[in-house]
């Protein structure tokens, strides 16, 4: 049996992005104006922040932005320049623009159903543009934004995330551009409205007892020390790993096995994981849109027919969106039919 003939249905299958996700779509698709996706070990060459860290002791300085922007915010809150690097973060940021060409990021909306969730910790406007231009093109994937993003407004009032800076299109609601949540230790999940609802819809996904999800892609996100609090607030909803083992969690990093299932051990129930080093290995290429019936069929299989059911890959070498939109279309058309 082919999946893409079984019946769309299932739950929730959630997708958690790191700063990899957008460095290996850039890798294969550079960025149009050809900026470099910094990581958090390269970013002051990459946005050019040396001029402000002179200003700064010498001891504050590390080898990772991360830990550098926590010890100055904690040294000399304050300071001016740390309110000049911010300004340098974000506007390099937000001159980031996809290519006029599938990516990564399109193959991942289009993947996945509004069923879904893609939570990111990226500040770059790839997701949000991704998911822009392929809306119209079957239901898309919730999206979150768990650390503000340079493209993304929300409006407190009406309690409505749009394009930042933007106005509706009758101009009386006006999008607010997010707080970027900057590399610090202590990290606020509450003080901002926006980020606080997104890591609440994340919680309440993650969490068992609230909604019925079997699969959790993290792609390119380390679960780095300094995030304690991010992993944290995720631990507490998954629960006791003892507890989720009819969950199936899949990982999509170039870093060694070994490592990345340290990383997300609490997570792991025994041998219920997927390690992937390339998005086009995982099951949201070999599957689309039927990760979770995917996932029925090999792990809880009604008959012994589902048990063998075979993959449907999405082709890696779209060069235009129509070719795409018209290979996913077939299965948007069955969706339609449930």
């Amino acid at each position: 049996m082919n999946i893409k003939d079984t019946i769309p249905s299932g739950g929730c299958h959630i997708v958690i992005l790191g700063a990899g996700a957008s460095i290996a779509a850039t890798l294969r698709d550079p960025e149009i104006h050809g900026l470099q996706l910094p990581s958090m070990n390269n970013l002051p060459d990459v946005i050019g922040l040396h001029g402000c860290l002179n200003h700064f002791p010498a001891e504050l300085i590390q080898d990772n932005f991360e830990a550098t922007y926590s010890n100055i915010a904690e040294h000399d809150p304050d300071n001016p320049y740390l309110k000049i690097m911010n300004g340098l973060i974000y506007s390099y940021f937000a001159s980031m623009e996809l290519p006029l060409k599938p990516t990564i990021y399109d193959y991942l909306v289009m993947s996945l159903r509004d069923k879904d969730i893609i939570a990111t910790f990226n500040w770059d406007p790839f997701l949000y543009h991704a998911w822009w231009r392929n809306a119209l093109h079957g239901s898309s994937p919730q999206l979150l934004f768990l650390h503000g993003n340079v493209a993304v407004g929300y409006n407190k009032e009406h309690n409505m995330m749009g394009r930042a800076g933007m106005f509706t299109k009758d101009s009386n609601i006006y999008f607010e551009p997010t707080k970027l949540l900057y590399p610090v230790k202590h990290k606020d999940y509450s003080s901002d409205p926006y980020i606080r609802k997104a890591w609440d819809m994340l919680q309440d996904r993650l969490d068992k007892s609230t909604c019925n999800t079997h699969n959790v892609t993290i792609f390119g996100y380390s679960a780095p020390v300094s995030d304690i609090e991010a992993i944290g607030l995720m631990k507490k909803a998954w629960g006791r790993v003892e507890d989720r083992n009819l969950e199936q969690f899949e990982i999509i990093d170039v870093r060694s096995e070994d490592e990345v299932t340290y990383s997300w051990r609490d997570f792991i129930h025994t041998h219920h994981y997927d390690y992937r080093t390339s998005f086009f290995e995982s099951s949201l290429a070999l599957y689309p849109r039927r990760t979770d019936e995917a996932f029925f069929c090999h792990y809880l299989p009604f008959t012994p027919e589902e048990a063998f059911v075979e993959s449907n890959p999405v082709p890696q070498d779209f060069q235009t969106f129509d070719e795409m939109w018209e290979w996913y279309q077939p299965l948007i058309d069955k969706e339609s039919q449930q």
